[in-house]
């Protein structure tokens, strides 16, 4: 049981960091509430207990300390009505005079949400101070902000400090994640299939090299997919492609051979004249694409491999798209691991899906519920796959 789970907040004033950073729209209405939904339960099990909610989140990337676009106030309304309709006061500033006196009078069963961390350049920096001072809000610090989990910021991983081990803790989505992602990384069970997608080997070199030393088979699609053909003397026409990771290419295909796991590259892919939604599209193998064509999606026979490789696997890790999902014509093999990755699941396999585009197709197609978990934080859960400890899991534990 979890220590969140065994905790009573009765009277206590939780400061809880979230991860509500959340995409909005030009008239700030929130597009994906993913995040905000996930960390519910953590929010309504403190209150339930009898304590009170201060949430601290950050929101985009202001540059310049405060912008009305990345203002949390945008998401009070919204909050409010996951809550069931419990009012949500906000302090417009984190730190500041508001935020003081809002958390000093805060009553048990009350929300209180603080203006956007990354207002001050403080939070980025892990700055001690600031730290201190956002710990003065709280009797008990939770952080369930996954999603930010690898980044050593003052309110994620600086802060824990402030609290004696019993008053720090993490919240559900936080519990969930670690747990999950330590099932697949440390007891995964055989066949164990991760499905490697998006634009680029160089982002996901590290994550490759790990699961080398884990897998029984890493499929490989999206972009990424032409550099490993280029390498092998494959032609790709205007497909993209990391022309100085051709030798690392090489380098992971000859340390998978050795390792005895099987890559799965696409032998065919849907080839377009141009990216564009409205573009002519074809037919080609991966490794033959004409010139002035380029592959932005898995072709059938691709398909075909891949779903068999991944309904015959027991653990299955999903990070990266295996085309251009957003357009209609480049979706079918992003949509074709999706159902096979459920299929698998409804068989008794352990799926994760991880990456901000993975769990947007998920979503999009309606796979959610039909998986083992779905991570919401796309950093942080590679750098967890690539092998690396995450500050704000370490500043906790």
């Amino acid at each position: 049981m979890s220590k969140f789970l065994n905790h009573n907040f009765s009277q206590q004033k939780a400061l809880i960091r979230v991860d509500f950073n959340v995409p909005l729209n030009a008239a700030f209405e929130i597009t994906d509430d993913t995040r905000m939904r996930a960390t519910i339960p953590t929010i309504q099990k403190t209150l339930a207990d009898g304590g009170a909610v201060i949430l601290m989140s950050h929101l985009g990337r202001p540059k310049e300390g405060p912008t009305e676009k990345y203002s949390l106030k945008h998401l009070i309304k919204h909050l409010s009505k996951l809550l069931g309709g419990v009012d949500v006061l906000f302090a417009d500033d984190c730190i500041g005079e508001s935020a003081i006196t809002q958390a000093a009078s805060l009553q048990p069963g009350q929300v209180l949400l603080l203006e956007n961390l990354r207002f001050y350049k403080e939070e980025e920096k892990g700055d001690l101070a600031f730290a201190e001072k956002l710990s003065k809000l709280g009797d008990v610090y939770v952080n369930d902000a996954f999603g930010t989990a690898h980044r050593a910021h003052a309110s994620t991983a600086v802060i824990a400090q402030f609290f004696s081990l019993e008053k720090r803790m993490f919240g559900t989505v936080m519990d969930g994640e670690v747990a999950s992602a330590e099932k697949v990384m440390h007891a995964s069970e055989k066949p164990f299939t991760a499905i490697i997608g998006g634009a680029k080997v160089s982002d996901k070199i590290l994550i490759i090299e790990n699961l080398l030393e884990r897998a029984t088979d890493i499929i490989i699609g999206g972009g990424m997919a032409y550099t490993f053909m280029k390498a092998q003397g494959g032609t790709i026409g205007n497909s993209l492609c990391e022309d100085d990771r051709l030798d690392t290419a090489v380098a992971l295909l000859k340390k998978a051979e050795e390792k005895g796991v099987c890559i799965h590259l696409p032998p065919d892919s849907i080839i377009a004249d141009k990216f564009a939604a409205d573009a002519n599209t074809s037919t080609a193998p991966s490794n033959h694409i004409p010139d002035g064509w380029m592959g932005l999606d898995i072709g059938a026979s691709a398909c075909e491999q891949f779903a068999n490789c991944i309904k015959r696997s027991k653990t299955i890790l999903w990070n990266g798209p295996m085309g251009v999902f957003e357009m209609e014509k480049f979706q079918h093999g992003t949509k074709t691991i999706a159902i096979a990755v459920a299929e698998a699941t409804a068989n008794g396999a352990f799926s994760l899906v991880g990456g901000g585009d993975s769990v947007a197709a998920v979503n999009q197609f309606g796979f959610t519920d039909k998986v083992s978990y779905v991570s919401t934080g796309g950093g942080a859960m590679l750098e967890y796959f690539e092998g690396k400890e995450l500050p704000g899991i370490a500043a906790v534990k």
